[in-house]
């Protein structure tokens, strides 16, 4: 349906009314009319708005999904705890390379046989979040949890597939409906119950002086605010379990999903791969392993990183918001609680900050002198207060993933580069990669491996 509103923006201009079934909502396209939502009108442009999908999944509860008082102590817990656990710290680097070292080595056990990576990295992706929300981490041999994340990846796939697009355009008609958008909850309900588990499990081995992650951080302040006769709190088991419900479903899919698209556009154009081995061997080395520090050194892995954010585009039409109150915006008068997509999509393929929108370009994060150099409309996170909490992480990541990778690895096409089509096998909330074969082919430096 994006394509259509890109469509629709065209004719209109970049803020204009679209009804999804019965619902107007507001489309806002281009860099500029987003940076006036995100930041210049942030406040009035601050609440969650109606996605029928995840409404039904998250019933307005949690993190992402409340409004109000509510989520802005939902927030202000969540940010100060993930700093606790070391978000936007150096100690944070640790467990990311513990997991890209067993991504390694397991590429490493396939012996140059094609493999198709996009559970592995999901497993991957979600043990980063786990180890901070739940202090556990699970095997790429686990075949409980990677069914678990199997299912998940599935259900975001029927999501952005015209049958999930539907629902989010008629949800009481398709409600009634049969089709593949009424599996998308029962995919989901694994997921669930492995969460409440953990839960469960947290609360009966909960030491209050000595928290051991997220869920133990939460437990304990819902035993201080219990204190609070009648006083309402959001720090309650249903807004504990969607919220943590929330952070492995985007932090696990976007991640997951942005790195398999990395390697599909590295076998798309190997001679990225080139630039990027001579970069990692003049920076690092084979050696040591790499740290979030060498980003400054590395301006063509760092250009690389954003480049593949930009043009994989993962969230196309961003995350539904809705006015917290009546404004006049672009000449036009919107009344309080009408929704409003922020096409994140318009920013990243914006033509007046992007020479080459609708390709993949590295130059459009490098200068004449080949340094890194930022773009405002650089947007994959959104931002303003309602931008990813997780931004710094994903930032830290994606780096670390893609260097330790391509560090240790030259990756192959098992078909020639120029016929390889990397296009999404679907676009809808989620543009979603196609599922190709790779090889890992270990590199062998003078001196060693």
């Amino acid at each position: 349906m994006h394509l259509q509103y890109l469509q629709i923006s065209k004719k209109y201009g970049p803020v204009c009314t679209v009804y999804f079934g019965s619902r107007p909502t507001i489309v806002v396209t281009g860099y500029q009319a987003l940076k006036e939502v995100f930041t210049d009108y942030g406040d009035t442009f601050l609440n969650r708005g109606s996605m029928p999908v995840f409404d039904r999944l998250f019933k307005f509860e949690g993190l992402s999904f409340s409004n109000g008082d509510t989520w802005r102590q939902l927030r202000q817990f969540t940010m100060q705890t993930l700093r606790d656990f070391g978000m936007g710290r150096k100690s944070l680097e640790d467990p990311i390379l513990e997991e890209a070292h067993h991504i390694v080595k397991h590429f490493r056990s396939l012996k140059e046989e094609p493999f198709e990576p996009s559970t592995t990295l999901t497993c991957a992706s979600s043990n980063i979040i786990a180890k901070i929300l739940t202090g556990t981490r699970f095997g790429y041999n686990d075949k409980e949890w990677m069914e678990i994340l199997r299912k998940s990846h599935k259900a975001f796939h029927i999501i952005s597939s015209v049958w999930g697009q539907l629902y989010d355009l008629f949800p009481t008609i398709m409600n009634c409906l049969p089709g593949p958008h009424r599996n998308i909850f029962t995919l989901l309900a694994p997921l669930e119950d492995e969460l409440m588990k953990t839960i469960k499990l947290h609360q009966e081995t909960l030491d209050p002086a000595c928290p051991r992650d997220y869920i133990d951080c939460f437990l304990i302040r819902m035993r201080q605010e219990e204190k609070n006769v009648g006083v309402k709190t959001p720090f309650t088991v249903i807004n504990l379990k969607a919220s943590i419900y929330d952070m492995f479903l985007g932090g696990t899919e976007s991640t997951a999903v942005t790195v398999n698209y990395g390697y599909l556009i590295l076998i798309k154009h190997p001679e990225l791969q080139e630039k990027i081995h001579e970069e990692i061997d003049q920076v690092i080395g084979q050696a040591r392993e790499p740290r979030g520090e060498d980003r400054s050194q590395m301006p063509y892995m760092n250009a690389l990183v954003h480049e593949i954010q930009r043009y994989s585009d993962i969230f196309p039409l961003g995350f539904a918001r809705a006015t917290s109150r009546d404004i006049t915006f672009h000449g036009y008068n919107i009344p309080k609680g009408t929704n409003v997509f922020p096409m994140l999509t318009t920013a990243l393929r914006d033509p007046a900050h992007f020479e080459t929108p609708g390709e993949f370009n590295i130059k459009h994060f490098l200068d004449e002198n080949d340094k890194f150099k930022k773009n405002n409309a650089f947007l994959p996170f959104a931002a303003g207060k309602r931008a990813c909490i997780a931004e710094s992480l994903v930032r830290l990541q994606l780096f670390l993933f893609f260097t330790i990778t391509l560090q240790k690895f030259t990756l192959k096409s098992m078909v020639d580069p120029k016929d390889l089509d990397i296009s999404p096998t679907e676009s809808g909330i989620e543009n979603v990669p196609p599922a190709r074969k790779i090889i890992f082919i270990p590199r062998t430096i003078e001196g060693g491996a």
